[in-house]
């Protein structure tokens, strides 16, 4: 072996029996990794290729493996580089399918960074091993003398500069080859296999980042939606105008929900206060409808903030938020408001810095700025958060200045952990464990909300305070939690149409004040920065009612691939690629939306300018109207004389 490997290094001619006999042993080894790794991966973690997909599959790791092995020293180092490449592409893959449901995607690669500020200790370590160790043995198989070796890199190279410049064709050639099941990823990948699946939406990605959209594309986005029109949330509340100057409270509750409803866990107690029982009771038990599932709370933070939805696999504060917009720290700062954040997480994670920054928060308080005082395990308590924030806020709330008041929590996060001042006091007969670990952290969550929720509302009795879950918790591989109760199916293949609602509902309360708690029924949360604007009186335009001036009576819930709306006729499910009766108005909104944004947030922004200049097309309009039915009245006149 050492002597085939200075002989591949230096390039000699070598006998091609031999050499046969070197290309058999690498593909062998592909083929071995291949049927020990799928098996492994289906018999832990239940995730794996789809039967049909098989073959290709294999095929598809052959090829890699055969240009790996072009490019390397010989057969024992590729084999070493191989294994380690392709295993951390496997494990990685099939671990976000069994906790999250979808495989790995395109962006989740320039989000990585963010892993690493949130694991610890061996998970921490264990990360890093994936990422190096692969990376490691890359360089040591490769022959860097061997002009053969660059050459096929160069090939390599050149064939992935060809497809980024003409990704459309390559996308479509990709579709019709290995097909798009739109709106279940998962499906994508059990009847494509990894490597083409991440080949496939790699150049899909590419092909959706076209040009920015031009002002005669906004202005019909603009029209459909009816900009011109009153939004429905000012005409029910246009009784409360001139409230403003009130003090806005939000918390984001990270992984807030009710596992009560969890029938098959046999939980020994409701895991929720009674006072807060009473409190959503009264709010009419209403869900905010999230963009996500189980992690990624900057997309529900996003909507929570700028008032559009996310329909993306990818953390819009990552890659997509790339101009300052006005959204709801800002257009309250306009109106003198003073804002601030708080988090007790790594500062940049999810690029919070910089998203924080461009939606116009005055402050921001992260990891460094709190005492770190009372920890489950990494994360904070709500109660010391909730502390620390109101000794910040507190002299603040009668100042001359109104303020908007954002925290975020950190304590709930996977997999649930308590400290010895938090026994485990609620018992759960599923052996599934994270369903009592969560059981319980949700039992110490809701008890320190109510506890701040009774001193702000006590020292801040005119406030807005809006509340609500970022998102479902994770219980388990493959919904584990979920599916023992039939809230859910192990993939989305699977889902009726209720389970998609039950995907991304969790708790919502909106509490006007003196006047208690709003009935807001379930809301999407990008609807929330419109329904605070309206609790404050402020009518101004705004960018934060353009997805919200849909008709009321339907509300529209985008999610990757498929969307949903909710009016008097119950929950319609449209399934992205598979047309449905009813789903043509709801569809062009979500597309409408969608353009919007780009331009809002990574655009010309020539949206924010588009009331007047559509108002002005309209009295344009009307005046050429109104000069047709004169010419007509004239007509009429002149017929009406020569008859007499």
């Amino acid at each position: 072996m050492q002597q085939g490997d200075r002989a591949v290094a230096t390039d000699p001619v070598v006998a091609p029996a031999r050499r046969t006999r070197e290309w058999a042993q690498a593909l062998g080894l592909v083929v071995l990794w291949y049927v020990v790794a799928q098996a492994a991966s289906a018999y832990f973690l239940g995730v794996a290729p789809g039967r049909e997909a098989w073959l290709r599959d294999l095929l598809a790791h052959l090829l890699l493996g055969g240009v790996l092995f072009a490019m390397a020293r010989g057969v024992l180092r590729f084999g070493v580089a191989m294994v380690l490449l392709f295993t951390a592409f496997t494990l990685g893959n099939a671990l976000k399918l069994a906790l999250l449901g979808g495989p790995v995607m395109p962006d989740d690669f320039s989000a990585a960074r963010n892993l690493f500020m949130l694991l610890d200790g061996w998970q921490l370590w264990g990360s890093a091993a994936m990422l190096a160790l692969p990376l490691a043995g890359l360089a040591w198989m490769f022959a860097w003398r061997s002009a053969r070796a660059w050459a096929v890199l160069g090939g390599v190279a050149a064939g992935l500069a060809a497809v980024a410049l003409q990704p459309a064709p390559a996308s479509a050639w990709l579709d019709a080859r290995f097909g798009d099941w739109v709106w279940n990823q998962r499906g994508n990948y059990e009847m494509r296999g990894l490597p083409i699946h991440l080949a496939q939406e790699g150049v899909r990605s590419l092909a959706r980042r076209g040009s920015a959209p031009q002002v005669a594309e906004v202005d019909d986005a603009l029209m459909l939606l009816g900009l011109t029109q009153p939004s429905p949330f000012v005409r029910a509340t246009a009784a409360g105008a001139g409230r403003g100057g009130r003090n806005v409270h939000m918390i984001v509750l990270e992984s807030f929900w009710d596992p009560a409803v969890l029938k098959a866990a046999g939980l020994s107690d409701d895991p929720l206060d009674p006072a807060f029982r009473r409190l959503w009771k009264a709010a009419g038990n209403a869900r905010a409808l999230s963009p996500v599932f189980g992690g990624m709370t900057a997309n529900a933070e996003f909507e929570a903030l700028c008032g559009f939805p996310v329909q993306s696999d990818a953390v819009f504060f990552e890659g997509r938020l790339r101009r300052d917009a006005p959204c709801l720290p800002r257009h309250l700062g306009d109106a003198g408001y003073r804002s601030f954040a708080s988090h007790p997480n790594a500062a940049p994670f999810w690029n919070r810095i910089n998203a924080y920054r461009r939606v116009g928060f005055e402050q921001y308080w992260s990891d460094r700025d709190f005492v770190l005082d009372d920890m489950n395990r990494e994360f904070l308590s709500d109660a010391s958060l909730y502390r620390q924030v109101l000794e910040r806020v507190g002299p603040a709330l009668q100042g001359p200045q109104p303020v908007f008041n954002y925290v975020l929590t950190y304590f709930g996060h996977l997999d649930y952990p308590l400290n010895s001042a938090r026994p485990a006091v609620i018992r759960a007969e599923t052996d599934n464990g994270l369903v009592q670990a969560y059981a319980n952290t949700v039992h110490y969550k809701s008890r320190e909300l109510m506890g701040f929720l009774k001193q702000l509302r006590t020292r801040d009795p005119d406030a807005v305070i809006v509340l609500f879950g970022d998102h479902l918790p994770s219980l388990g591989w493959n919904h584990g939690g979920y599916v023992e109760s039939g809230l859910l199916t192990a993939d989305r293949s699977g889902f009726d149409d209720a389970m998609f609602h039950t995907l991304v509902a969790t708790p919502l309360v909106v509490i006007d004040g003196k006047r208690g708690p709003v009935r807001t029924g379930d809301l999407p949360i990008y609807a929330l920065p419109a329904l605070i604007l309206d609790l404050l009186g402020d009518e101004r335009d705004t960018m934060l009612r353009f997805a919200a001036r849909a008709d009321d009576a339907m509300r529209v819930r985008p999610l990757p691939g498929v969307h949903f709306t909710l009016d008097d006729r119950g929950l319609t499910v449209c399934r992205g690629g598979e047309p449905l009766p009813g789903c043509e108005a709801s569809t062009a909104w979500v597309e409408a939306i969608a353009l919007l944004k780009r331009d809002l947030f990574s655009g010309a922004q020539h949206a924010l300018g588009a009331a007047e200049r559509l108002r002005g097309m309209q009295t344009v309009e009307l005046g050429r109207e109104d000069l047709e039915e004169s010419a007509v009245a004239d007509e009429v006149v002149a017929e009406s004389d020569n008859d007499v």
